[in-house]
């Protein structure tokens, strides 16, 4: 939860049912918290969840035997092998890892009433922060704190396509035309209403989940997990929280998605594209700035304030190798297309939806909103409404999640401590009527294999900031491994028909990878 929901803080609201069980907001949660309902309330198996470089939630499942027992894994955590989490990180004969729980993180399960979940971070064999991504994300959030002294605040739109059995031929959709549809016309409501429902409980920092864009009503595809399904796409967008909370939040919400499509008999998948000319999924995240707990990014002028334009030049001189994170996969490229509200141009701007950067509505309006539409209204107007923020609108469901909020956190940094950083911002902005923005000489790639070339020649910045070298030769391995430079030229020289079916093979071929 963010600084700010944790002041006004009322257990009897909450709607976390561990909240409610412990009386305490999650940052004062502590070791004899989750010990005391684990033995009052029955509770039968404690399960360590952690990500993996993937992306994935994995878990390792701890029966509660006894208090003694419950008390040592809570304190110290437990043994994981770190080269099968993390290939190519750590070598074999030296992979040992500590799973060590964050009590803040911990949530019940929300189908078994005796399983408790607590989301951990890793430690090495001397108990310092290991060198995965979670404790990049740390370091680098600590990092960017001391420097400015200001606080990271981030929130993700997190968009998912439900793979659905087409039951029969009511209320069929429109292609392109799902954006916030309701049912009939939504066929995976059920599925996402508690997907929406669950993330809420556990996470507390759920804003709102709606139907997005895209719709496919008969997709064909060789995979038969897909071919002949009917495909909504929706998302759920978290709420602005500390930048490593958000990771952990993400993770879960991730797994989630799969695990609640699974039991409604239905697939969800993150992919960032489905088919030729629909939608692509993004995974966009919003970033804000605190001082003691104040936003700072909205000038005393109502603009964005300095802060937030060098935010916004940390994130525009680093765009390039961001990609290498946030946009992993050979289909990565077929979404990042123009007329597709996707990013096309390294700008910056208020409106314009294939800019880089976005500066979306904040709330803070010259007038009231409720007596606009409710003029007899009365009662005093929330406090603090205003929350402005800027997109980032490039990274998608192939994102490395961890490895791009900590990349994300380290371009943030630059832009605060780098006074060059007003310059890049003020030369990158679209203005309404101006065209494109003049002075900007990278642009985005438009493979993996060029967001692993952009990565390359920036890695000295990211292993300054913590990325160990063997990471980025893994992630540098996996992006040329695409094999992708100019796939969009090879595919347009193709026949229509043999067009269309490598594309969906590219598109396809990571349903579930990440």
């Amino acid at each position: 939860m963010a600084a700010m929901s944790e002041s006004v803080f009322d257990p009897a609201h909450d709607l976390r049912p561990l909240v409610r069980r412990i009386g305490k907001p999650p940052a004062q949660w502590r070791r004899r918290d989750l010990a005391a309902v684990c033995l009052e309330d029955g509770i039968r198996v404690v399960d360590f969840r952690y990500p993996s470089l993937d992306g994935k939630l994995r878990e390792l499942r701890l029966p509660v035997a006894s208090a003694a027992y419950l008390d040592r894994v809570l304190a110290a955590g437990e043994r994981v092998d770190g080269s099968s989490l993390f290939p190519g990180l750590f070598e074999s004969g030296s992979s040992d890892l500590y799973v060590v729980p964050v009590y803040r993180w911990a949530f019940l399960d929300p189908w078994v009433p005796d399983e408790l979940h607590v989301v951990c971070r890793f430690a090495d064999r001397e108990g310092a922060p290991a060198p995965t991504p979670d404790n990049l994300l740390a370091r680098a959030a600590a990092g960017l704190s001391a420097a400015s002294g200001l606080e990271l605040t981030a929130l993700a739109e997190l968009e998912y396509y439900l793979i659905l059995e087409r039951a029969d031929e009511r209320f069929t959709g429109r292609s392109q035309r799902n954006y916030h549809q309701s049912a009939p016309y939504l066929h995976g409501r059920a599925i996402a209403d508690e997907i929406l429902r669950t993330a809420s409980a556990l996470t507390g920092c759920v804003k709102y989940g709606h139907a997005e864009v895209g719709y496919i009503d008969r997709l064909e595809s060789s995979d038969p997990e897909l071919d002949g399904r009917r495909v909504e796409q929706h998302e759920v967008e978290l709420d602005l929280a500390p930048i490593e909370d958000l990771g952990c939040w993400l993770t879960v919400l991730r797994w989630l998605v799969r695990a609640i499509a699974d039991r409604h008999g239905a697939s969800a998948t993150f992919v960032p594209k489905l088919d030729e000319g629909m939608a692509g999924s993004g995974m966009h995240l919003h970033l804000a700035l605190q001082r003691e707990g104040e936003n700072v990014m909205r000038g005393a002028d109502g603009e964005l304030s300095q802060e937030a334009r060098r935010l916004v030049g940390g994130l525009l001189r680093h765009a390039a190798p961001l990609a290498a994170f946030g946009n992993t996969v050979a289909s990565s490229y077929l979404r990042l297309v123009p007329h597709q509200e996707a990013p096309t141009r390294l700008t910056w701007g208020r409106a314009d939806r294939s800019a880089l950067v976005r500066v979306p509505l904040d709330f803070a309006t010259a007038t009231r909103l409720d007596r606009v539409m409710n003029p007899a209204e009365d009662g005093p107007y929330p406090e603090a409404l205003a929350r402005p923020t800027v997109e980032i609108r490039s990274p998608d469901g192939s994102a490395f999640p961890h490895l791009l909020l900590a990349a994300v956190a380290l371009a943030v940094a630059d832009g605060l401590a780098d006074p060059a950083a007003l310059g890049l911002a003020a030369a990158a902005e679209a203005r309404p009527g101006a065209g494109a923005a003049a002075g900007v000489a990278d642009g985005l790639p438009r493979s993996a294999v060029a967001a692993a070339r952009a990565l390359a020649e920036r890695r000295d910045f990211f292993e300054r900031g913590g990325f160990p070298p063997a990471l980025v030769e893994r992630v540098l391995a996996h992006l040329r491994a695409e094999a992708d430079e100019g796939l969009s030229e090879r595919l347009a020289r193709l026949p229509a028909a043999e067009r269309l079916a490598e594309s969906r093979r590219l598109m396809h071929k990571d349903l579930h990878k990440h």
